[in-house]
C-alpha cells in the first residue's frame, strides 16, 4: 500500500527539460514556477500531456497576475479577501486596468522570472492540490460520487459500475475492456500500474482529453449527452518560446480584445463540488480562463485497492457549448454551416497530412475579412506587439500539439497524437496592412503551392491509370503520393518562412521558394521515373490514339508545373 500523502505543490511531478544541462528532471508546482526560466520545456510523455499541464499551469497563473501585480502588491482598483481571492472590481476604468495588467506583463517578462506572490498562493490553497484528504485534486469523494450519480450507479468500498481502467485513463494506451491496444508502450501484465507522479499528469490531461466511452451520467433535470473533454473539441495552437518561462509568459494573457475584465475563477476556488456541480448544469461557457482551463468533463472518484493501485469511477457532467466560444484563446475557427456560427476548427484523421503551414490563413487574418476569426493567442500576441513589448526581430513560433479522435461516435477514442510547429518573425507576422502585407503574400504563396500540389497529384494519378489501377485504387494511390510530396515540402517550406523579414523585396523572397519548391518536384518525380517498370516505359493508349506513358506524364507535370509558377 502506498503512503496516502501527495501534494501537487511541494511533491514532484511535473515533468521538464533543464536547459543547462538538457536533463530530465521532475518538479513540484512551487518549484516549476520559481525556475521556469532555467527550464527549457515540460516533457511529458506526450506532448498534448504537455500541453493540458500548460494550460493548468496558466490558469494559476492567470488567476494570480489578475489581483496582483509584480510587486507582490493587489491592483488598486481590486479588494482581495484573505483568501487571495478578488471580492470586488472598486474602479470600471477600463483603460487603467488593461495599463495595469500590461504593466505586470513586461515587468515580470523583462525581469525574467516569477515572484514569491505564486508560491504564497499555493501554499494558501495546499489543501485543494492534495491527491488525498476532503478535497482531492481533480477527484471527489465516494459520498459526493454518490451524492450526484444514480442510485443504480452508485459506488461502495471500490465496488460499482463507471469504472475506468488506468490503461484508459493513460492516453498512450487508451485502451477499453473491448478494445485491446495493440501498439502499447506497456505490457499487458503493467498496464493498470502506476506510480502517483504520472498518475496526476494523466489526471489533468484525462479530464482534457475524454472520449465518451464511459457511459454513468450524474442526475439531472434535463438530459444530456456525454461529452468529450474541451481540449479534445479543439485544433489547439499556443506560442512557444526559448524556454519554460517565456512559453508561459507568452501564453499568459491578461488583456482580452474585447478590454473586458472578468474575476478568475479556477475549479479549485469553488467553495464545494457540489457548488461547482451546480454551475456546471447551468451549461454555461465561462467567463474566465482560469475556470475554462480547469474545466472538468468527468466527476472522478478514486479508490486505492491493496496494491496501491488506482481505481477510478466516471460520471459525466453537462458540458458548455462551444459556439461563439471566443473566451478560448488557442484555438482555430471555422463557420458551422448550418447554425451560422464560430466553432473550434477540430482536425480529424483524414487532414493528419495537412501541416500548419498549409492552413496559414486560419492562424492570421490574411484579407481583414469579417468572416474569419483569429485565434485568441495570435491576437494577444499582435497586442504585446503593438504596445512594444516583444521586439520586432523576435521570432514567433505557433505550436500544437493535440490527440486526433478515431470518429467513431460511441468511443471517440484518441487514435493518433498530431503536434507541429512554425516558426515566423514578428515584424512579418504583425506587418502592416498595405501593398506589401507579408501575411497576405505568404498566403498567395500556400496557394499557388498546393495549386502545384494539385498538379503533382494529377501527375501520381497518371502513372496509376498507366498501371492500370482502377478509378478508386488510382486516386487512393494519388493520395498517397500527394502526401508524400508535402511531407517533402514541409521542412523547406518551414525554413523559408523562419528566414522572412520585414526588410525583404517580397517578390525576390517568393520566386526564391517557387525555384525550391520546382526543384523538389523534380526530385520527386525523378525518383518515380527512375524506378519505373517496363508497363510505365511502354505505358498506354489513351482516347485519342496518343501514347501515354512515364515520359509523357512527366513532360506534361514539367510544362504545367513551369505554367503555374511562371517560370520561363
Amino acid at each position: 500500500m502506498i503512503e496516502k500523502a501527495f501534494n501537487l505543490t511541494t511533491d514532484p511531478w511535473i515533468k521538464i527539460i533543464e536547459t543547462g544541462t538538457n536533463k530530465e528532471k521532475t518538479v513540484s508546482l512551487i518549484e516549476v514556477f520559481q525556475n521556469a526560466q532555467n527550464y527549457r520545456r515540460l516533457a511529458g510523455e506526450m506532448q498534448s500531456q504537455d500541453l493540458a499541464i500548460l494550460r493548468f499551469l496558466l490558469a494559476i497563473l492567470t488567476t494570480i497576475y489578475s489581483r496582483f501585480n509584480a510587486e507582490n502588491e493587489p491592483y488598486d482598483w481590486l479588494t482581495i479577501d484573505e483568501n487571495m481571492m478578488q471580492v470586488i472590481l472598486d474602479e470600471d476604468d477600463g483603460q487603467e486596468i488593461e495599463d495595469d495588467l500590461l504593466d505586470t506583463w513586461t515587468t515580470l517578462y523583462q525581469n525574467g522570472h516569477f515572484t514569491d506572490v505564486v508560491t504564497k498562493y499555493l501554499k494558501l490553497y495546499n489543501d485543494r492540490f492534495s491527491m488525498f484528504g476532503e478535497h482531492p485534486f481533480y477527484q471527489v469523494t465516494e459520498s459526493e460520487y454518490n451524492q450526484f450519480a444514480p442510485s443504480n450507479k452508485q459506488i461502495k468500498d471500490g465496488n460499482g459500475p463507471g469504472k475506468v481502467a488506468v490503461r484508459q485513463i493513460n492516453r498512450q494506451i487508451s485502451e477499453s475492456s473491448n478494445t485491446p491496444a495493440i501498439f502499447s508502450p506497456k505490457s499487458d501484465d503493467f498496464k493498470n500500474s502506476i506510480k502517483i507522479d504520472e498518475l496526476v499528469r494523466w489526471l489533468i490531461t484525462y479530464q482534457n482529453f475524454t472520449g465518451v466511452t464511459d457511459k454513468t451520467k450524474i442526475k439531472t433535470t434535463e438530459k444530456f449527452s456525454v461529452s468529450r473533454g474541451w481540449l479534445y473539441q479543439l485544433n489547439p495552437v499556443f506560442a512557444e518560446g526559448k524556454t519554460l518561462f517565456q512559453t508561459l509568459m507568452l501564453n499568459m494573457i491578461l488583456v482580452r480584445k474585447d478590454k473586458t475584465f472578468y474575476p478568475q475563477k479556477p475549479v479549485w476556488e469553488y467553495e464545494s463540488v457540489r457548488t461547482y456541480v451546480n454551475e456546471r448544469m447551468k451549461q454555461q461557457l465561462p467567463e474566465n480562463m482560469a475556470e475554462l482551463y480547469t474545466s472538468w468533463s468527468r466527476l472522478l472518484h478514486i479508490h486505492w485497492d491493496q496494491r496501491g493501485q488506482p481505481i477510478f469511477f466516471s460520471a459525466g457532467i453537462p458540458m458548455f457549448n462551444n459556439e461563439d466560444a471566443f473566451i478560448e484563446p488557442m484555438t482555430t475557427w471555422r463557420i458551422d454551416k448550418s447554425s451560422k456560427r464560430y466553432k473550434p476548427a477540430a482536425k480529424w484523421l483524414n487532414s493528419l497530412g495537412t501541416a500548419m503551414w498549409r492552413s496559414f490563413g486560419q492562424y492570421v487574418n490574411v484579407k481583414g475579412s469579417d468572416d474569419m476569426h483569429e485565434p485568441g493567442i495570435v491576437e494577444w500576441l499582435h497586442l504585446l506587439d503593438n504596445k512594444d513589448v516583444i521586439p520586432l526581430d523576435a521570432q514567433i513560433t505557433l505550436a500544437s500539439a493535440t490527440l486526433i479522435s478515431d470518429g467513431n461516435a460511441t468511443s471517440q477514442a484518441p487514435a493518433v497524437e498530431v503536434c507541429d510547429d512554425m516558426h515566423i518573425n514578428a515584424d512579418v507576422l504583425f506587418d502592416k496592412r498595405n501593398s506589401n502585407y507579408w501575411p497576405k503574400r505568404i498566403e498567395d504563396t500556400i496557394e499557388l503551392t498546393q495549386k502545384v500540389g494539385t498538379v503533382y497529384w494529377q501527375f501520381a494519378k497518371d502513372i496509376a491509370t498507366i498501371r492500370g489501377y482502377g478509378k478508386p485504387e488510382a486516386k487512393e494511390f494519388a493520395n498517397r503520393m500527394s502526401g508524400k510530396f508535402y511531407e517533402s515540402l514541409n521542412q523547406p517550406f518551414k525554413i523559408w518562412l523562419s528566414q522572412l523579414t520585414n526588410n525583404d523585396d517580397r517578390d525576390q523572397r517568393i520566386k526564391t521558394w517557387n525555384n525550391t519548391l520546382y526543384k523538389l518536384v523534380l526530385v520527386t518525380t525523378d525518383d518515380i521515373t527512375q524506378s519505373s517498370s517496363l508497363r510505365d516505359i511502354r505505358g498506354i493508349v489513351n482516347e485519342n490514339g496518343n501514347v501515354k506513358n512515364i515520359f509523357t506524364a512527366n513532360n506534361n507535370l514539367r510544362y504545367n508545373i513551369r505554367k503555374v509558377l511562371n517560370l520561363k
